[in-house]
């Protein structure tokens, strides 16, 4: 059996294509847009075109690499731009008209197939128990559970209304941000984590996404992306203090010369580091294990959380 999920995120499009070999699902083939799909849409709340006409061409190349591979299904997800855009229908039938359907996922099912893409991770089974950490384009997940012998106990599962491409937009606008802008971003940022999460209580991190993937490709240097090497590393909380640093005072064109870092994230990878920054500081979380799946492996692997009606 073959499946394909397609994200459609704020900041970009990837597919993912898995196999099931009667054990375990296997993974044959990934693809990764940077589409922009959710930029300024928290401050118009609209898509615009440029990004609306990017991410229909991305999910047209998707779709078509899915069926070339075979698969039996195909499903292709929107998260936060979709969520709040009062467009969103538009783009959506658009989508419908191209033959590349898209349905949209509510806030606490990102949180939840997030933890779940590691919850049922072999990377990551010894933990008892995890938060995982997933900054987006336009929202940020956090959930803790503990592990228990009846399963996953969840103490905490929230969606945040604030990603990479939402503030680059608004308080950190610009290739480079100054200290001003800098220091009333991270109060803004400790105010919205620090008064919705107990600390103390996050076990294990796992954070989630380009921010993490790109800041261990960026410090291992890969010139090639070996996720391999990628998944389960380890960053801990004063490197991405220091990645923060430096790549704030820079522009987009010297950010996008960094070896490892992924074509078309130049724009965001320093606010996702700032974001991950202080989601580690509200977890009192030292550093972080980085996972390449998300939520579009558990997506894929074991469908909509049962609590939800099945798309």
């Amino acid at each position: 059996m073959r499946k394909a999920v397609i994200d459609v995120g704020s900041n970009s499009l990837i597919l993912v294509v898995e196999e099931f070999d009667g054990h375990a699902w296997q993974r044959l083939h990934e693809m990764t847009a940077v589409t922009a799909l959710g930029e300024g849409t928290k401050e118009t709340g609209q898509l615009g075109e440029r990004g609306i006409v990017a991410s229909l061409k991305a999910l047209a190349r998707m779709y078509a690499e899915a069926r070339n591979l075979g698969v039996d299904s195909i499903k292709a997800a929107g998260t936060m731009a979709l969520r709040i855009a009062e467009n969103r229908a538009e783009f959506m039938t658009r989508a419908a008209a191209q033959d590349t359907p898209v349905f949209v996922l509510s806030g606490d099912e990102e949180a939840q197939l997030g933890f779940n893409s590691v919850a049922t991770d072999p990377a990551f089974e010894d933990f008892s128990r995890i938060s995982i950490v997933d900054p987006g384009g336009q929202s940020t997940e956090i959930v803790t559970a503990l592990r228990t012998p009846q399963g996953w106990d969840v103490h905490f599962r929230q969606s945040f209304p604030v990603g990479t491409l939402g503030l680059r937009g608004g308080m950190l606008g610009g290739e480079s941000p100054d200290g001003g802008a800098i220091l009333h971003t991270t109060v803004y940022l400790d105010d919205l984590l620090g008064l919705n999460y107990l600390p103390g209580g996050a076990g294990e991190t796992i954070l989630l996404g380009a921010t993490g993937t790109n800041l261990v490709s960026i410090r291992e240097k890969l010139t090639a992306w070996d996720p391999d090497r990628v998944h389960g590393a380890y960053l801990d909380y004063e490197e991405i203090s220091k990645a923060v640093g430096w790549m704030m005072p820079m522009t987009d064109a010297q950010r996008s010369a960094i070896v490892g870092i992924e074509p078309g994230r130049e724009k965001t990878i320093h606010i996702g580091a700032l974001i991950a920054e202080r989601c580690l500081h509200a977890l009192s979380s030292p550093g972080c294990r980085v996972s390449v799946r998300g939520w579009r492996h558990a997506l894929l692997e074991q469908g909509l959380p049962a609590s939800e009606t099945n798309r």
